[in-house]
Protein backbone atom coordinates (compact mmCIF):
# COMPACT_ATOMS: atom_id res chain seq x y z
CA UNK A 1 0.00 0.00 0.00
CA UNK A 2 1.36 3.41 -0.90
CA UNK A 3 1.69 6.25 1.59
CA UNK A 4 -0.99 8.17 -0.30
CA UNK A 5 -3.41 5.25 -0.17
CA UNK A 6 -2.75 4.69 3.54
CA UNK A 7 -3.26 8.36 4.30
CA UNK A 8 -6.61 8.29 2.47
CA UNK A 9 -7.79 5.10 4.18
CA UNK A 10 -6.67 6.33 7.62
CA UNK A 11 -7.93 9.88 7.04
CA UNK A 12 -4.60 11.45 7.97
CA UNK A 13 -2.30 13.59 5.86
CA UNK A 14 0.54 12.10 3.80
CA UNK A 15 2.88 14.36 5.77
CA UNK A 16 1.76 12.65 8.98
CA UNK A 17 2.52 9.22 7.50
CA UNK A 18 5.98 10.41 6.42
CA UNK A 19 6.73 11.85 9.86
CA UNK A 20 5.70 8.63 11.60
CA UNK A 21 7.91 6.61 9.24
CA UNK A 22 10.83 8.84 10.24
CA UNK A 23 10.22 8.04 13.89
CA UNK A 24 8.41 11.15 15.04
CA UNK A 25 5.76 10.65 17.74
CA UNK A 26 2.07 10.84 17.00
CA UNK A 27 -1.18 10.85 18.92
CA UNK A 28 -2.86 7.62 19.99
CA UNK A 29 -5.86 8.51 17.80
CA UNK A 30 -3.58 8.69 14.75
CA UNK A 31 -2.09 5.30 15.60
CA UNK A 32 -5.61 3.87 15.93
CA UNK A 33 -6.60 5.18 12.50
CA UNK A 34 -3.48 3.72 10.88
CA UNK A 35 -3.87 0.33 12.58
CA UNK A 36 -7.49 0.02 11.48
CA UNK A 37 -6.71 1.21 7.94
CA UNK A 38 -4.10 -1.54 7.64
CA UNK A 39 -6.48 -4.17 8.97
CA UNK A 40 -4.83 -4.66 12.36
CA UNK A 41 -6.65 -4.94 15.66
CA UNK A 42 -5.89 -2.33 18.30
CA UNK A 43 -4.34 -5.08 20.43
CA UNK A 44 -1.73 -5.58 17.68
CA UNK A 45 -0.32 -2.08 18.13
CA UNK A 46 3.14 -3.41 18.98
CA UNK A 47 3.47 -4.83 15.45
CA UNK A 48 3.65 -1.29 14.08
CA UNK A 49 4.49 1.05 16.92
CA UNK A 50 7.24 0.75 19.53
CA UNK A 51 5.76 2.96 22.22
Amino acid sequence: MSKAELSRKANVSPVTIARIEKGYPCRMETKRKILLALGFKLSEKSKLFTD
